[in-house]
């Protein structure tokens, strides 16, 4: 008998089909099966959706029966996606404005979806690899804290979801192992999902989770999953976390939408890291997502930083005369484990130091100290490079990129103008490209500059062995090659490098037992951004980059740890706040003028994007949908605002607007966006438009 499948493939976001595809099979599939099926003159890799209906037999009388393409074949071998991971893709394609295939199918592996069935045979009677055993010591598991054992008595007890406020240095990753090691204690099929928001960050806890859990479990009983993986490991990874062999999942972003049958907590490390944020395709939240897989999946959910989002702060709100609780427990660790201290901030007001000065005098000998005593330094500038501009003093020429609404940044190290934007590249000139003169100077600083700066700076320093002092750099351009990061932070761990100056890479998540002192220099930007989050983003860094001294409480017995902040603006309450190392205070400010401005998470947010050859084009098309859904905005109490250039308004020769839409309820949101893509896709169709390249919706977006 023959059968009527519902088969979800990926379809572009502009075709127009949103929905499952509708296929023939002589046999019912399950839903979750994977199967490959013809589309055009293409055969693609699809999920069938739905169950199976058969097909009804029609009369010479009656019309013609619609003609249905048969399914090309089945990918043997695979137990079907469950309906959890199903009722997942729904979701994040209907909450994020996307097709539920797009979504599906991205996030399977590239191999999976590339594979013909004679190439997946023939993998399928490959002979599994014996599972090797874990060749190592047996983990020291050191005695927990009172405070994790009450947080860990806290999670067994509650079903969450949970934000682990804890300080840096409070030993969270701790808490985490114990959580996994109780969940597998309890049921050892069980799985665990641990997300971290970027790669590099990811060696580091891996290796301490691959100590605490293979010698008992086995070395393949923890599985990696980002995109720096090859295909051939992400589907042998994919594969592990499917059949339920990989207990341990541990990855970024993209982990989320992994197939998991028997998982039973998740763990969002750094959770107020931007990088949860997908900004490509489907913009998902891997945050927000973690938190609705884990009450779909009934499995627990820990939300684990020094610094959270203001978003999850207020969600974990402790219930007042005036409003509720929010939706999750809020569980604190406030002290270091092993008695060690947080920084002491000490704020240098620049204001009052010499015309360009980029060190203070003060800064630099406590540098020349700490180095003589065998200490280690970092030095935080978020801007990579040696110089953000290249300036003819003469005409005013400027490195502008010919593509880019943006500068070219000058890198002394290959003489080279570079744009971080669209890659554009090209030597450094010999003279001016308008007028001719040969003295051109860089304007502002990057790291590449501060690292010779500070070579210049600090020549005469000797280390306690009497040999000279060894600055390293690490950012963007200095780990692009496979593995350098890691040989890098290697070189960090061991005690080689006296002074590490980076970007915001050196920030977060790394274990520097010997640093003692921080210095962040030009933090001011972000003071007086267009942006709202600006603040919130500069203080979680600032305050993960102080975490980064004194983790060793041996190495403060000297003299505490320190980290110096030069700034412009010194007693902003930014930095007051961040002298009392006082999150809450933070946060409680931040969220006060986030209500009286109704900003989120007061209030729900859209960004509409549109790109095109021209600015006017992009914009006029954002105005005529503006337009054709004001009725329904208005009926649903939606405010449409009127479309702007983006802040970096060209990128590649393309032209970028966009479209806030806002509302106090995102039910009504949600409900708004939804009615209105049609109406969007209609505009789009109308001959003016045709110049438009594309357009995309980002709900919750992070940056404006």
């Amino acid at each position: 008998m023959s059968h009527q499948i519902s088969v979800m493939v990926h379809t572009p976001a502009h075709s127009g089909i949103g929905g499952a595809l509708t296929y023939e099979s002589d046999t019912a599939h399950a839903p979750g099966t994977l199967v490959r099926v013809p589309l055009g003159s293409r055969e693609l890799l699809g999920v069938v959706w739905d169950e199976a209906t058969p097909l009804a037999k029609t009369d010479e009388s009656s019309a013609a029966p619609m003609q249905l393409r048969a399914i090309a074949s089945v990918l043997e071998g695979l137990t079907p996606l469950s309906a959890h991971w199903r009722q997942l893709v729904q979701f994040a394609a209907h909450y994020y404005q996307r097709s539920a295939g797009e979504v599906a199918l991205a996030a399977l592996p590239s191999q999976l979806r590339d594979l013909s069935t004679e190439q997946w045979a023939r993998r399928l009677k490959r002979k599994p690899k014996t599972a090797a055993a874990f060749e190592g010591a047996a983990p020291t598991i050191p005695t927990p804290t009172d405070e994790q054992a009450q947080v860990l008595a806290d999670i067994a007890a509650n079903k969450g979801p949970f934000l682990l406020f804890g300080n840096t240095g409070s030993g969270k990753t701790e808490v985490y192992l114990r959580a996994a090691q109780a969940v597998l204690a309890h049921n050892p099929q069980a799985q665990i999902l641990v997300m971290v928001p970027e790669i590099n960050l990811t060696p580091q806890l891996e290796e301490r989770f691959r100590a605490r859990f293979c010698p008992q479990w086995g070395a393949d009983c923890l599985v990696s999953m980002h995109s720096s993986l090859t295909p051939a490991q992400r589907l042998k990874n994919w594969l592990a976390a499917h059949s339920g062999e990989a207990r341990i999942v541990l990855g970024t972003r993209m982990a989320v939408f992994a197939s998991m049958p028997h998982l039973q907590l998740i763990v969002v490390d750094e959770e107020h890291d931007p990088s949860y944020k997908q900004q490509e395709g489907a913009r998902y939240s891997a945050r927000d997502l973690a938190v609705y897989r884990g009450q779909l999946e009934g499995a627990k959910v820990i939300l684990g930083s020094a610094t959270p989002s203001l978003e999850s702060w207020h969600h974990s709100r402790p219930a007042t005369d005036a409003e509720p609780a929010g939706r999750y427990m809020r569980l604190a660790m406030p002290s270091r484990v092993g008695q060690g201290a947080l920084p002491l901030v000490r704020r240098v007001d620049m204001n009052r130091q010499p015309y360009k000065t980029v060190f203070s005098n003060h800064l630099l000998d406590a540098m020349r100290e700490r180095v003589t005593r065998g200490e280690q330094i970092l030095v935080l500038l978020n801007r990579r490079g040696y110089a953000p501009v290249l300036n003819c003093n003469d005409c005013g020429w400027k490195s502008e990129c010919p593509h880019c609404s943006a500068y070219r940044v000058f890198h002394k190290l290959d003489r080279t103008l570079r744009c971080h934007h669209c890659g554009f590249t090209q030597p450094v000139p010999r003279a001016c490209p308008s007028c001719g003169n040969l003295d051109i100077s860089p304007l502002g600083r990057g790291t590449e500059q501060l690292e010779e700066h500070l070579a210049e700076l600090l020549a005469d320093v000797r280390r306690p062995d009497g040999e000279p002092i060894r600055i390293a750099r690490i950012d963007a351009d200095s780990t692009r090659l496979k593995g350098e990061l890691e040989r890098q932070l290697a070189e960090v761990h061991a005690g080689a490098v006296d002074v590490l100056v980076g970007t915001q890479m050196i920030a977060k998540g790394h274990d520097f037992r010997r640093v003692t002192l921080v210095a962040a220099l030009n933090p001011d930007g972000a003071l007086f951004s267009s942006d709202f989050r600006a603040p919130e983003r500069l203080f979680s860094l600032l305050m993960q980059a102080a975490g980064r001294a004194g983790r060793d409480a041996s190495m403060s017995l000297v003299s505490p740890c320190e980290m110096w902040v030069q700034s412009f603006h010194p007693l902003h309450p930014l930095f007051e706040a961040l002298k009392q190392h006082d999150y809450p205070a933070f946060a409680e400010q931040q969220l006060k003028e986030r209500e009286q401005a109704t900003l989120p998470p007061f209030s729900f947010q859209a960004l509409v994007r549109a790109e095109a050859r021209s600015q006017e084009a992009a914009q006029a098309f954002l105005n005529a949908a503006r337009d054709a859904g004001a009725a329904l905005a208005d009926e649903l109490l939606v405010d449409l605002y009127s479309a702007v250039p983006m802040t970096i308004q060209r990128v590649a020769n393309v032209e970028r607007a966009q479209m806030l839409v806002e509302s106090a309820s995102r039910v009504a949101l949600q409900r708004f966006l939804a009615a209105w893509q049609p109406v969007m896709d209609a505009t789009r169709q109308q001959a003016e438009f045709k110049p438009l390249m594309r357009w995309a919706i980002d709900v919750d977006p992070l940056a404006i």
